[in-house]
């Protein structure tokens, strides 16, 4: 079975719940794939994260990771906002990529955020900032479609 195959059995086995969490994990040689749900219901589901790591990814150089990170923005254009790299960390060997531009609202600004690292690891998660407090991670609510098509193209983009 592939990767996308045991991921997609993962959470069609997963019961809905409302509370707490649960962590979908799939594997395969060199690749793993987790999520930490927070709620699922038959047609959505809310996470925390959405991690990819991948072996291949580990070691590579800037510019190679600022191609994963640019495939990815042009991939992932059904999410609520588009997101694009805003910054590469040489000293991390990091490329990070946001919302852009982020939904604000009268009491908070919301993004996704997405790291695309040497340690051979892609994340996904979403953030809320209200003025004059820190940024919180908050969950992203997606269907289930949008979950499984975010973990395909996390696949798709790697080398």
């Amino acid at each position: 079975m592939s990767l996308k195959a045991d991921f997609t059995a993962e959470l069609a086995s997963t019961p809905t719940f409302s509370g707490g969490c649960v962590t979908l994990r799939a594997a395969e040689a060199n690749r793993r794939l987790t999520c930490e749900l927070v709620a699922l219901d038959t047609m959505a589901c809310a996470f925390d994260w959405l991690a990819l790591h991948d072996d291949k990814l580990a070691g590579l150089g800037l510019d190679r990771l600022k191609q994963v990170a640019d495939a990815l923005s042009r991939r992932l254009t059904y999410l609520l906002e588009p997101i694009t790299p805003i910054e590469v960390d040489p000293q991390q060997c990091t490329v990070q990529l946001r919302s852009n531009p982020p939904q604000t609202g009268d009491d908070a600004t919301c993004y996704y955020e997405l790291l695309v690292k040497r340690t051979g690891e892609v994340s996904l998660c979403r953030y809320r900032a209200r003025p004059g407090a820190l940024r919180e991670r908050v969950p992203a609510h997606v269907t289930r479609e949008v979950l499984l098509r975010l973990a395909d193209d996390l696949l798709a983009a790697t080398p």
